[in-house]
């Protein structure tokens, strides 16, 4: 008699074109953030728009994509998978095509807050079905594909983003991104298989989520934890967020060139990933996250002196930034262990806290705080700086309080 096979593990063997489709549905995330940064000044001329007010343009967007980072999981937990992509897909097309057609700052700024409601989605359940249908070795190969994949993306989407815009203009960027989605989702229709059978969703309990929700904030360890990769990513991303500023005001660059930005901080991402996965199980984690904050404060001390003492020059202002997310990508991945470790039976929710946590943080970087630094490189580079000072006092915080509260933790 044959034994029963589980509906989940029936589905398609690990492949690179289910990688490179999951890894399109979380590039979607990115790609409105990245591709449409070189178009700022083109908007602001065309709605008489501020600098803070296109800002704001970015951070309505990061501010919706936290918020509904703590729901895409619940939701497809409960609804199923794929009608989850489906509708994220859906809504993103819609708040684009406003984009599109937008007749003032205001009404940006109402759809990319729709874009960002559900341009997490193809991130946050692309992971859920990695889960689903692989375990082991199987699930950190397929998700290594996939983030190899994935990081092709924030380095082409400035690249493309400037072609469209000296070429057909700033609205045909949101019309791409359109066609994008319109794509994915004939695609996902076709091809995405349902990965969580009927039987084993959870139905939405609210009471049940807030007690959940509340026992994981309400712990110490976890906060602190959860700032420490959070404010590493703003020491970056606030040259993100102030990339047209950065770039095209204080070093020269044209609307073209914002790959002289995005190519090597991706780079940079890659590359400390990389040692960061071979240094597994060779280098305990204190000592890795040691290390990544000796990369970190390299990166730091070379963007203050080449601001103090050399001319502006974009391969010398941008190889910093290279080198600080290189530190940054060192200590994420063992911080984030470290989370999940706090809560071994709630690590959805832990992942979705911290997500919401960063991108949170996200948007007040670029709606207040980039603007602000971007008057000039020292400022930058000072804003950086503060970021990691701020995050290695968090985790010198955590380690205290593990060394008092976790029996036989050492460093």
């Amino acid at each position: 008699m044959t034994a029963a096979v589980d509906p989940v593990q029936r589905v398609h063997q690990r492949s690179w074109a289910f990688a490179a489709l999951l890894a399109s549905l979380a590039m979607l995330g990115p790609f409105a953030v990245d591709m449409y940064l070189p178009s700022f000044p083109a908007i602001g001329r065309e709605f008489g728009a501020s600098q803070i007010a296109l800002q704001q343009t970015l951070s309505v967007y990061m501010f919706a994509y936290a918020f509904m980072m703590l729901w895409h999981g619940a939701l497809s937990d409960a609804l199923g998978r794929r009608p989850i992509v489906l509708a994220g897909l859906a809504v993103f097309g819609l708040g684009t095509l406003g984009c599109a057609i937008a007749g003032n700052v205001q009404s940006l700024w109402l759809f990319r807050a729709l874009q960002g409601l559900s341009a997490g989605t193809g991130l946050v359940v692309g992971r859920a079905i990695i889960r689903d249908r692989f375990s082991g070795a199987e699930a950190q190969r397929m998700m290594s594909q996939m983030t190899l994949v994935f990081g092709i993306g924030p380095a082409l989407a400035p690249i493309v983003g400037g072609a469209l815009l000296n070429l057909l203009g700033w609205r045909s960027i949101f019309w791409a991104m359109l066609a994008w989605a319109i794509a994915m989702l004939v695609l996902c229709l076709r091809t995405l298989p349902e990965t969580l059978p009927a039987a084993q969703r959870h139905p939405l309990h609210p009471r049940a989520l807030w007690r959940n929700y509340h026992a994981v904030v309400a712990q110490p360890n976890f906060t602190l934890l959860a700032l420490v990769p959070a404010l590493n990513f703003c020491g970056f991303f606030i040259y993100i967020a102030a990339a047209p500023a950065f770039l095209v005001d204080l070093l020269g660059v044209s609307t073209w060139g914002f790959a002289w930005l995005f190519i090597p901080m991706i780079a940079g991402v890659m590359i400390g990933a990389g040692i960061s996965g071979q240094l597994a199980g060779r280098m305990s984690p204190q000592r890795q996250i040691r290390t990544g904050y000796t990369v970190l404060a390299a990166g730091v001390i070379v963007n203050l002196a080449i601001c103090s003492f050399a001319p502006p020059l974009v391969a010398l202002n941008v190889l910093p930034i290279m080198i600080y997310t290189i530190g940054s990508s060192l200590i994420m991945p063992t911080v984030t262990l470290l989370l999940f470790d706090l809560f071994p039976t709630m690590r959805g929710m832990t992942s979705s806290l911290q997500g919401f946590i960063q991108f949170a943080f996200g948007g007040v970087v670029a709606g207040t705080i980039a603007p602000l630094l971007a008057r000039s490189l020292m400022t930058l580079a000072a804003g950086m700086a503060a970021f990691t000072v701020a995050s290695f006092l968090f985790w010198l915080a955590y380690q205290r309080r593990a060394r008092s509260t976790l029996k036989g933790w050492s460093p």
